[in-house]
């Protein structure tokens, strides 16, 4: 099981309150906030920000991507939306998708350093 993950960001105080709009939706909140990074996350920091203001801005091709579980089908349009309300960009909109064991409900949004989140919920059957 995974415990966190960590991205790094340029601009520290841009990226957290974009986050903060966008991962509300799926139950996270800002619980940490240090000079170099800030953790969000529902009981503990699961997801941190950490402040690379001079790092290089990564390549979109390398497959890398990072998926939180939402709690509904309008809690994934719902991150979609802040995302591309708050300067992220589309990368995939909220639909159905084939998973490889189950299919899924999911959109996937590039953060503001081109990071590539996902959200995704697995609907009841109907």
């Amino acid at each position: 099981m995974i415990d966190h993950v960590s991205i790094a960001v340029a601009d520290l105080q841009k990226s957290a309150a974009f986050y903060q709009a966008v991962l509300e939706p799926l139950g996270y909140r800002k619980i940490a906030d240090r000079p170099a990074s800030v953790g969000f996350g529902k009981a503990y920091p699961e997801f941190w920000l950490n402040a690379r203001p001079n790092g290089a801005r990564g390549a979109e091709d390398t497959g890398a991507h990072i998926c939180l579980r939402a709690r509904s089908v309008e809690a994934v349009r719902e991150f979609h939306t802040r995302a591309l309300s708050h300067g992220g960009r589309d990368d995939g909109a909220p639909g159905p998708r084939k998973g490889e064991m189950t299919g899924y409900f999911g959109a996937f949004i590039r953060d503001l350093d081109g990071n590539k989140i996902e959200a995704m919920t697995i609907p009841p059957r109907q």
